[in-house]
């Protein structure tokens, strides 16, 4: 599979874009990974291609799953090289951190009728390096937010702590607990000591066009259930354009992704690693299935609606 390739300094954005080998007006700007040529992404547009869209998969920098401040201005470049390519319908696919930037991005684009958003925050993160810092994996950003807009970062919602305690932090919640990562309660500490504010909620009541989120409940990395269900309430309480899925179900993990989109990716033993990932597929391989299972069917749904 091959992609013709963006970097910044030229394209605006880091990227590649693969069209699909039948003639199509339907495009996903595909955010998924730790990089566009990683093994989820290349997957991702593997499976959107084979339902008939054509790719552009996007990532923050080559290897790198660090976000912080990254320009909103690279998907409006974006959304315009997809008009150029003769695309009239623009989704967005994400999930954990990049389900948040999708659901950042389908808030200010109209031009996005589709937004799948899976185990998303409902609030824009501060931002955070990969970079291995003092032998730290991850660390908060120094008054960065997860992404900017004209230079200025969007007002985010802080960590509890800082470096190196955040990663130090997260290591002694996830040691012994047989998940891969843990930080849900790093998330719960930071809101019981700074309570969500407006300014920092991702405003899903602007995007347009049709809405997917998904979160589970025995999700180890934050509580992406409760972040579903706040925004299922954010839009029942406001006026909307949107038609949306809030799917919360009590156990999938933080991969709750489409059941084929998995079966893509892990084409074998699927179940057996994502055991070895989290303890919950693990000690509940039928109910995740399930869940995986059903999502299937109901982002299928959407986008043929769509």
């Amino acid at each position: 599979m091959k992609g013709f390739m963006f970097e910044p300094e030229k394209g605006g954005f880091y990227g590649a874009y693969y069209p699909n080998k039948s003639e199509s007006d339907h495009a996903f700007i595909v955010m998924l990974g730790d990089d566009v040529d990683g093994l989820l992404c290349r997957n991702a547009v593997k499976w959107l291609r084979g339902r008939g869209y054509n790719c552009l998969a996007m990532a923050p920098a080559k290897k790198d799953y660090g976000h912080h401040n990254y320009p909103l201005e690279r998907f409006e470049k974006a959304i315009a090289y997809l008009k150029s390519r003769g695309n009239s319908k623009i989704g967005i696919i994400g999930g954990s951190t990049t389900g948040m930037l999708a659901l950042i991005a389908a808030s200010y684009f109209s031009d996005i009728t589709m937004t799948l958003a899976f185990t998303p925050s409902d609030f824009v993160m501060e931002g955070f390096y990969q970079d291995g810092k003092d032998g730290m994996k991850e660390r908060p950003g120094d008054g960065e937010s997860t992404v900017s807009y004209h230079g200025k970062p969007l007002t985010y919602f802080p960590f509890a702590y800082r470096h190196p305690e955040y990663w130090q932090r997260i290591m002694e919640e996830t040691k012994g607990t047989g998940n891969m990562l843990c930080s849900v309660e790093m998330f719960e500490e930071s809101e019981r000591r700074h309570p969500l504010q407006e300014d920092e909620k991702i405003k899903v009541e602007n995007i347009h066009g049709h809405v997917l989120m998904v979160g589970a409940k025995d999700d180890t990395l934050w509580n992406a259930y409760k972040y579903v269900r706040r925004m299922d309430e954010r839009l029942k309480s406001l006026p909307h354009e949107c038609t949306y899925d809030a799917l919360v179900y009590e156990y999938g993990t933080h991969f709750v992704f489409p059941e084929s989109m998995i079966k893509m990716v892990l084409p074998f033993g699927s179940e057996f690693i994502l055991g070895k990932l989290f303890k919950s597929a693990k000690e509940h391989p039928k109910e995740c299935r399930e869940t995986r299972i059903d999502i299937d069917r109901k982002v299928q749904r959407a986008l043929k609606n769509w």
